[in-house]
């Protein structure tokens, strides 16, 4: 009982307990958000909605993943990336054969269905990329700024990008780039690189345009110039504007929101839940709710620079890439500045999946805090040692 209590308090005691106090508000005030916001949909004499009680489900075993993880010496599991890879790379053609789209996203055929549940494969595949790509940065430290290196990393960036392209995920793609850039600028890549990239993106553009985008996404670019021509697809950024501008600085009250309740913003719940916050918390609301995903990041960060070895540090800028761009995407779309992508909101939209593999990040996170903490000496004492001299 004694070693148990001691191992427990050694447990906590490593473990990053701002960054589990960080997490737990944020699914907390996320899961909140989901109930209000799909409050209107429920049946008569229902309590909680579907999407609610899975959030709920996903956040605890998500913790509890994220607590097994954080035990395993991050080491054991980055010397596994061939492995990871592999599955990953698995995992998407399975996907492009067998996936399927979800109602609420007919253009993205990035699921794979058992029964009634959907698991979206990107979200899992985006871990695996990090940890794949760090322990790559790693072994190409020293020469990675030499064309041949350059290339091999471009197309080790290129197959889980285009395979998710493939499925039609268009939003988890955009999050794979940015993390890729993150990692690449983090590991010291020459800035000329990344101008090369950015001339070279600019070029494809047009060919992007006319071969890679379908009708439907162009659309949606379209209607931020001209929302009043493209009615269908502004609809939901329209609604979602107005639901933000009239929560004001203190919001319309939980479970109040005009819009919310009224089920007038499509999937507020899910990729348009930053609306829901706005129009029942307010912009104090908002501040909190980005404060908590702003600072969580920030943690990540201070993790991965005091990790002694060079692939859990990228490991840590990567997971924070990775929640950083879905914010910037997530808000982006809410506030009209970019196109309906279906990216979520960390945290925040309802969504299995995506709240699990994030926990499984952030689990990796807290293995690298843990195994790289600079543990006290073990106090023992030997006894009944024999030794030849002991009657001298």
């Amino acid at each position: 009982m004694k070693k148990i209590f001691s191992r427990t308090k050694r447990f906590v005691s490593e473990t990053d307990k701002i960054l589990f106090i960080l997490i737990m508000a944020a699914s907390i005030f996320g899961v909140l958000m989901v109930y209000s916001a799909t409050r209107c949909n429920l049946e008569d004499g229902q309590f909680i909605s579907r999407d609610a009680t899975v959030m709920i489900i996903a956040a605890v075993v998500g913790i509890i993943m994220t607590l097994i993880i954080s035990a395993i010496d991050y080491e054991l599991i980055m010397k596994l990336w061939p492995i990871i890879g592999g599955v990953c790379v698995l995992l998407m053609l399975i996907t492009l054969i067998f996936g399927v789209a979800p109602e609420s996203r007919p253009d993205a055929r990035s699921w794979l269905k058992f029964g009634s549940i959907y698991f979206q494969t990107s979200e899992l595949v985006k871990i695996g990329y990090v940890i794949t790509y760090s322990m790559h940065l790693e072994l190409c430290r020293d020469t990675i700024n030499k064309p041949l290196s350059v290339f091999l990393l471009g197309v080790h960036a290129v197959i889980p990008i285009g395979l998710v392209v493939l499925t039609g995920d268009m939003g988890s793609a955009l999050v794979f780039i940015f993390m890729t850039i993150a990692m690449l600028y983090f590991a010291g890549l020459h800035i000329g690189f990344f101008a090369c990239g950015g001339i070279l993106a600019v070029a494809a553009s047009p060919l992007i345009w006319m071969y890679v985008f379908g009708d439907y996404q162009k659309n949606r670019f379209l209607a931020l110039l001209r929302p009043e021509d493209f009615p269908a697809e502004s609809y939901q950024q329209l609604k979602g504007l107005n639901a933000l501008g009239s929560g004001g600085f203190f919001g319309q009250g939980l479970f109040k929101g005009t819009y919310t309740q009224g089920g007038i913003v499509p999937e507020s719940e899910n990729d348009f839940i930053f609306t829901a916050i706005g129009e029942e918390t307010g912009f104090f609301g908002c501040l909190i709710a980005l404060g908590l995903l702003f600072f969580i990041c920030y943690r990540m960060i201070q993790t991965g620079k005091k990790a002694r070895d060079f692939s859990a540090q990228l490991a840590c800028y990567g997971i924070a890439a990775m929640i950083a761009s879905q914010v910037v995407i997530n808000i982006g779309m809410c506030l009209m500045v970019l196109p309906v992508i279906g990216i979520t909101l960390p945290f925040f939209s309802a969504g299995g999946t995506s709240t699990l593999c994030l926990y499984i990040g952030i689990g990796l996170v807290f293995s690298i805090y843990r195994f790289n903490r600079s543990r006290e000496a073990v106090n023992f004492r030997l006894s009944r040692i024999a030794s030849p001299f002991s009657e001298i």
